[in-house]
């Protein structure tokens, strides 16, 4: 289970020289959740490329091998999943442990919930204190049944209704996996389920959906609302899927180049659906010396090569509705704003309070403890940047990979090294991290387990 080593090993950062090469990081997340929960509905033997192996993607496996899918990786590397088709969803024999992947969890409900069995979602103990009553208010309107912990939190069970009723349903705060859910319970729903996105989010699960053969639709409002559509109980056809690489993951190393003096560094087949570029947006308005190349398409998304070289940064201003094309992205953005010229101010980020941590709470104290002016807000984070030293503490990870790998680039680039306290969600969810950065220039070194 996705979690913190048994004794939590400490990782430390120490600046680096240049980091140069050329590197491809690994598959996008949010894309391998979706192609095997579709695939594990589909009709037939859907093939996945490229999908992330991480422990929060693995969990989604082994859930959906639980409802009785079958899935298997290949010698080749590849994975093949032979759905049960829609509504085909077996009862579990037991409990369905999601680890620490909020993601993973929450889609799962929904592809759970219009289905007529019983089952029970657990989590670690950062999932098990996360609110889940986004996810369970509209399931709960399609008459799913909820017996939950206080506040909606995990472990908690679902019992599907012998027939889901379909809802139109408008997200009351930008949440793709809130839409997500919804639509994934909407494909075992008889009518015409829909989705209002008052602010569009991302839109993985829709260009799944039809590339899938769903019968989906999405349309503008009269005020300039996304609206989608999903009509039930239609069969998915199988399918083959190449995952392009993972723009959450790729933040991390665009970051560190163009902080680390003299680096360039080229970063391959990079997910750039538009809903997820709003860190390079940002970062090229910071000055950030950024060119995206051989533009293509891989698996209907827009991919290409990112190339970065070192660049001197200064602070901006990130309105609030950019927050959903770059949401995973701030831990990085708040390093890169460490060491910009003047202050950043990032609004509209209170979602980061429901991650694996409270991830504003968690970014002002680590910047405070390594020398960075910092002012949390409720759903806002000011950073100061340019201090005569910056780095030499240690930083609490909360069993978050985001904090953790976000303050070793601190340490890289900063003054002084940076200690992490373990290097556990790090390597459940992006274990290539520490050799990729090593290939590349970086330079950590993991210190003894600490004491029990």
């Amino acid at each position: 289970m996705p979690s913190a080593s048994p004794l939590p090993i400490p990782l430390i950062a120490t600046a680096a020289g240049p980091l140069k090469g050329r590197v491809r990081v690994p598959g996008d997340k949010s894309i391998s959740h979706r192609a095997l929960m579709l695939g594990a509905l589909a009709i037939g033997e859907t093939t996945i490329e490229g999908l992330l192996e991480g422990e929060d993607v693995l969990a989604t496996a082994a859930a959906m091998r639980a409802f009785g899918a079958s899935v298997a990786r290949t010698d080749a590397g590849r994975w093949r999943v032979r759905g049960v088709g829609v509504g085909g969803f077996l009862e579990p024999e037991d409990t369905i442990d999601y680890g620490n992947s909020g993601t993973g969890a929450r889609l799962a409900m929904g592809l759970v919930g219009s289905q007529a069995i019983t089952a029970t979602f657990t989590g670690d103990a950062s999932l098990r204190s996360r609110p889940m009553g986004r996810i369970l208010d509209p399931l709960r309107r399609m008459g799913v049944q909820v017996l939950a912990r206080s506040k909606d939190r995990l472990p908690l069970t679902l019992k599907g209704p012998d027939i889901t009723l379909p809802i139109e349903y408008r997200v009351p705060v930008p949440s793709a996996r809130v839409k997500s859910a919804v639509l994934l319970a909407g494909l075992n729903t008889p009518g015409v389920t829909t989705i209002i996105e008052p602010t569009p989010t991302r839109d993985h699960t829709e260009r799944l959906l039809q590339a899938f053969g769903a019968a989906i639709e999405i349309d503008r409002g009269e005020d300039g609302e996304r609206i989608v559509r999903l009509e039930g109980r239609r069969d998915l056809r199988a399918q083959q899927v190449a995952i392009p690489g993972d723009p959450s993951s790729a933040a991390f190393l665009i970051v560190a180049a163009l902080l680390i003096a003299g680096s360039e560094l080229t970063i391959e087949a990079v997910l750039l659906n538009p809903m997820r570029t709003g860190l390079i947006e940002t970062l090229i308005e910071m000055g950030g010396d950024i060119e995206i190349g051989n533009r293509r398409t891989l698996g209907g998304e827009a991919v290409g090569d990112i190339h970065v070289r070192a660049s001197r940064l200064k602070g901006v201003i990130v309105p609030s509705e950019r927050a959903p094309s770059m949401i995973d992205e701030y831990p990085a953005l708040a390093i890169a704003a460490a060491f910009a010229e003047g202050v950043t101010v990032m609004e509209g980020i209170g979602e980061l309070r429901l991650k694996e941590s409270d991830r504003l709470a968690a970014l002002a104290a680590g910047l405070g403890a390594n020398g960075v002016a910092v002012e949390e807000g409720p759903e806002s984070l000011a950073v100061t940047g340019g201090a005569a030293r910056i780095g030499g503490a240690g930083v609490a990870t909360r069993l978050d990979h985001r904090i953790g790998i976000s303050f070793l680039v601190l340490g890289l680039a900063g003054h002084a090294p940076v200690t992490i306290d373990d290097a556990g969600p790090i390597d459940s969810h992006f274990p290539e991290f520490q050799a990729l950065m090593n290939g590349l220039g970086a330079h950590f070194e993991r210190a003894e387990p600490a004491a029990a």
